[in-house]
């Protein structure tokens, strides 16, 4: 059950009692669903482009694909911090706060997605040259963006209130937002692709009802059915903005390190011929399926570490973050014997021969036990993002896309296609682990402030919300009792 619904839309945050490794399983299961649901269909819309025959249509929509990676960071970046700042308020008890900051967390996204999309309009050319896209290519990538790029607010709609729903626990309804919308994607595709005859200005169309779908379905949810949203209040913006930014801005900086690191090694593939570069592009396809729980795990377990932060819980914080790498540990076990014992399978469903056949194997036999400890990264970014310290999960980030990728695929090069794939899960284990380590650190510290009738607030780089000095219940306010 969310929080529970009465008369004024408020109850006992959910996440502060009961199993703590049930909680994990029901957040990262019904997120994987929703994460795997947009992989699965983003492959899906490239496969029917592909069907049209046209390599120009299809380069089209990879370049398209770049910059609309750029704009979901910013989108991610803002749902992380409203994620983060919510649950710690909701665990305090102080639903009107949550409200209100529910309210000026939509203001914000629309306003820095309009922004963004809508501005980006004005520099599609340029943008798209600097990229590499040139002739028909541009043209197309040009006319698909021109129409995607202002629903973009429409977008950071519906995952800003998918944020909210998890807040208050109500994972069900999260995972409904997003399936939603990649369920649209799916259907409407074919049909304006090829029973309208519309090519990629079809692709285009079903990408703009799939977001109106998105949004209004996330908007419902907030709305009616937990009514966690507020009166707005221009003078509280201010600080609702900086309370918000505080995680949301190294959270964005975050999502971008990643494409930072696949750039060098893509160009270190590169070099070793096409099917090289096929293998690894099936590889980054097959990756976000295969362990689409391990990559829910930083939408997940951020709400159940905050409410029990903001609610002062702090040895629950603790052992959250323990049951959070065991569930990582399981998913990633199961998902690498999978696929180590269906990579013939696979490889022939892709059509893979030569190298990209052997870069595939590798991966299936040996490489996805790196996410072992690129789980570990999810779940510590996580717990950073949640308990205040924001920037480490900046710095270590960054610091698996630079120090940690570059040298050792560098080094791998030396060795071939093979030895850039595994100096790169070489340099991502070490990060992964440092991380993990920091992260228990930071937990046991915590644990130790939790005195049995009264928890010192905790310090951190970064506020719960404005109003309050920390996320601690405040004196003499009890949440109503959960309905039966």
């Amino acid at each position: 059950m969310p929080i529970t619904e009465t008369a004024a839309g408020a109850g006992r945050p959910r996440f502060v009692s009961g199993s703590l490794m049930r909680h994990v399983c029901v957040m990262a299961g019904t997120g994987a669903i929703g994460l795997i649901a947009v992989f699965a269909v983003d492959l899906i819309n490239l496969f029917y482009i592909s069907l049209l025959g046209e390599k120009e249509t299809a380069a089209a929509v990879g370049f398209a694909g770049v910059v609309g990676f750029f704009h979901a960071s910013l989108c991610i970046g803002l749902t992380i911090g409203i994620a983060a700042v919510v649950s710690r308020t909701v665990g305090a008890g102080r639903m009107e706060d949550a409200r209100r900051i529910g309210t000026s967390s939509l203001v914000l996204m629309v306003a820095l997605s309009v922004l963004a999309g809508s501005g980006t309009a004005f520099v599609l050319h340029p943008a798209l040259q600097a990229l590499g896209a040139q002739g028909e290519t541009a043209r197309l990538a040009h006319r698909y963006l021109s129409v995607t790029v202002h629903t973009l607010p429409l977008l950071g709609i519906g995952m800003a209130t998918s944020a909210l729903l998890r807040s208050v626990g109500d994972a069900r309804r999260s995972m409904t937002v997003t399936l939603a919308g990649a369920f649209v994607t799916a259907v409407l595709d074919p049909i304006l692709i090829f029973g309208f005859g519309l090519g990629l200005d079809g692709a285009a169309i079903s990408a703009v009802v799939s977001r109106t779908v998105l949004a209004a379905i996330g908007l419902h949810g907030v709305v009616v059915k937990h009514r966690m949203l507020g009166p707005f209040q221009a003078s509280r913006l201010g600080a609702d903005a900086r309370a918000l930014g505080s995680v949301a801005g190294p959270a964005v900086l975050t999502n971008l390190a990643t494409p930072v690191g696949a750039a060098f090694v893509t160009h270190a593939v590169a070099q070793f011929g096409p099917s090289a570069v096929a293998g690894a592009a099936t590889i980054d396809r097959l990756t976000p399926v295969a362990f689409g729980l391990v990559y829910a795990l930083s939408g997940a377990v951020g709400p159940i570490l905050a409410q029990n932060l903001g609610a002062g819980q702090y040895r629950r914080v603790q052992e959250g973050l323990r049951d959070s790498l065991l569930f990582m540990v399981a998913s990633v076990a199961v998902a690498w014997l999978l696929l180590a014992l269906g990579q013939g399978v696979l490889i022939r469903a892709f059509s893979a021969e030569g190298q990209a056949a052997e870069l595939i194997s590798l991966f299936c036999s040996w490489l996805a036990a790196s996410f072992f400890f690129a789980g570990g990264l999810f779940v510590a970014n996580a717990s950073f993002n949640n308990l205040g310290h924001p920037l480490l999960s900046t710095a270590f980030n960054w610091g698996r896309a630079t120090l940690g990728t570059i040298p050792f695929a560098w080094w791998g090069s030396h060795h071939g296609a093979a030895g850039v794939l595994i100096g790169q899960a070489v340099g991502s284990s070490i990060f992964g682990l440092l991380a993990v380590v920091v992260a228990f650190r930071l937990a046991a510290k915590l644990a130790q402030q939790e005195a049995p009738d009264a928890a010192p607030a905790p310090v951190l780089d970064a506020p719960v919300a404005p109003t309050s000095a920390l996320a601690t219940p405040q004196a003499g306010v009890t949440a109503p009792a959960a309905a039966p």
